[in-house]
């Protein structure tokens, strides 16, 4: 293939991308994936008709906890039924939270320890306590409040 022949191909295949790439990241609301939108969403269910709960409360051993690392949040239960929550984020780098044993939240990446019944701090590195993130129980269930 001749070099003004490669041109051409490689120009052919870069201009393909960008009209791809311009097709993915437009800016005018128009929808360009193709799917057909004249049907209706489907009608909710009864199940659907609120927030999911994080947990219940027998996912949360009293006296200590559950790392819902995909929610973002520690749970604990310091008491039978009270239960607590924290970011699951280390206030020291940023690790994501690893258990919830004897009282701890634990930290596996650096060794910091934060008190399971208010986030406070208990080992560092870490010099912040956790931030609450608000819950709250109904029936036997634990939803963000």
């Amino acid at each position: 293939m001749g070099a003004a022949k490669r041109r051409t191909v490689l120009l052919g295949v870069g201009a393909a991308g960008v009209s791809a790439a311009a097709a993915a990241c437009g800016s005018d609301g128009q929808d360009t994936s193709g799917a057909d939108k004249s049907s209706p969403p489907p009608a909710e269910s009864p199940a659907d008709d609120g927030p999911a709960a994080l947990a219940t409360l027998d996912d949360v051993p009293v006296g200590g906890g559950v790392v819902l690392s995909g929610e973002g949040v520690v749970l604990t239960q310091p008491t039978e039924g009270e239960v607590k929550g924290f970011s699951a984020k280390c206030t020291h780098k940023g690790c994501t939270l690893a258990s919830v044993t004897s009282g701890m939240i634990n930290c596996t990446c650096h060794g910091s320890r934060f008190n399971a019944a208010d986030g406070s701090v208990e080992h560092g590195p870490a010099t912040r306590s956790l931030p609450e993130v608000k819950v709250k129980v109904e029936g036997d269930e634990v939803f963000r409040a």
